[in-house]
């Protein structure tokens, strides 16, 4: 039975197929390559990958990065499509689903919304409630850097605070876009911001998420 982590890894992996090497991302200054090397990184090597949370090992993960980017673009698409080895713990599918449905949900659209045409994907029901569970786990976490009070809040009304202060903003939006927003996307994501103007051009201009 397929998974939100699984069906996600693949569609990135379309995706980035279909975008080819050096199309742009809304990762910084990141091509579709260097995403690519990033998930093949995170799947394949926990030594490096170690290196997104511990700075001290910050050069080692650029570097093994760097030589997984300097592998043919299409090994590097093959490797995300075929998973990870059977020792990574992203092997077990708790731990995968757990890990990487946001992971691969929000670099899918990092593909896709660095496009100049885009739009908001309808997701359905049971991945949008999957992916907003996740986020109401994690609001604090992802807005610990707001500068002002910020509450996620779902079109139904269920809301997450994310950042307790003042003055506060309400950002309305379906899950995966109130994601996309959490995660630092916030020019790209469809959402609806309430509260005084300077405090909501502080928080769209903040660095949110982890």
């Amino acid at each position: 039975m397929s998974t939100h982590a699984k069906r996600e890894r693949l569609l990135l992996a379309d995706l980035l197929e279909s975008a080819g090497p050096e199309a742009p991302t809304l990762c910084e200054n990141w091509t579709a390559r260097d995403l690519a090397a990033h998930v093949v990184v995170r799947d394949r090597r926990a030594d490096a990958a170690a290196g997104l949370v511990i700075k001290p090992l910050a050069a080692r993960l650029e570097r093994v990065q760097a030589e997984f980017a300097a592998k043919p673009y299409e090994e590097l698409i093959q490797l995300i499509r075929s998973g990870p080895p059977a020792m990574s713990p992203f092997a077990l599918k708790p731990i995968d689903e757990a890990s990487n449905t946001v992971e691969f949900y929000v670099h899918a659209e990092d593909v896709r919304r660095a496009q100049p045409e885009w739009s908001p994907r309808e997701l359905d029901p049971v991945f949008a409630d999957a992916l907003w569970t996740r986020l109401e786990r994690a609001a604090r976490v992802l807005g610990r850097k707001s500068p002002v009070g910020l509450v996620l809040r779902r079109p139904d009304g269920q809301t997450a605070v994310a950042h307790r202060g003042t003055p506060v903003v309400t950002v309305t939006g379906e899950p995966g876009e109130l994601t996309m927003f959490a995660f630092g996307r916030q020019e790209k994501a469809d959402v609806e911001v309430e509260g005084d103007k300077e405090a909501a051009d502080r928080l769209l201009a903040a660095k949110l998420g982890i």
